[in-house]
Parts: C-alpha cells; structure tokens; sequence
C-alpha cells in the first residue's frame, strides 16, 4: 500500500510539473464565448458553465468508487474483528 500511495504521488507531482498550457477550444468557439461574455449576453457563461460541468464528472466518479472502497474494505475489517473476538 505504501509503495502504491508513493507511486501516486510521484505521478501526480509529475503531471503537476508537466502541465503545458492548452487551448481547447476551436477558435470560433472562444470568440464567441469571449464576446458574448464581453458584452452581456449569457451565451459564454453557458458554455463556460458546460465546460466545468464535464470536467468535475471524472473527479466526482473517483470520490464515489473511493468511498464505496472505503466503506467495503472499513467493513471487512470490522467484520474480521468480530469473528476473531
């Protein structure tokens, strides 16, 4: 477990290292949010909102697969303590 917790942590200070910067826009895209965000319209704050939208998804599955792993390996143990004692 140690040797996988350290593993992690050096790849994530690796891409945290890494990080080039991105455009991930098409260009006609970004104008469009970038002027209707310029002047008032609420078309560039919908995408901008879309854009969040899909990126927290991946982060919200990992917390959920964590905790059920959590919650799972926590009860096995409580029950390998009872059936012990």
């Amino acid at each position: 477990m140690k040797k996988f917790l350290a593993l992690s942590v050096i790849v994530l200070a690796l891409n945290c290292i890494a990080v080039s910067p991105a455009s991930a826009q098409c260009s006609m895209c970004k104008a469009t949010a970038e002027n209707s965000v310029r002047y008032g319209q609420k078309k560039g704050l919908g995408l901008n909102t879309g854009i969040l939208l899909l990126l927290s998804m991946p982060y919200v599955a990992a917390c959920v697969v964590g905790g059920l792993w959590y919650r799972n390996s926590r009860y096995r143990k409580v029950k390998s303590v009872r059936e012990i004692g």
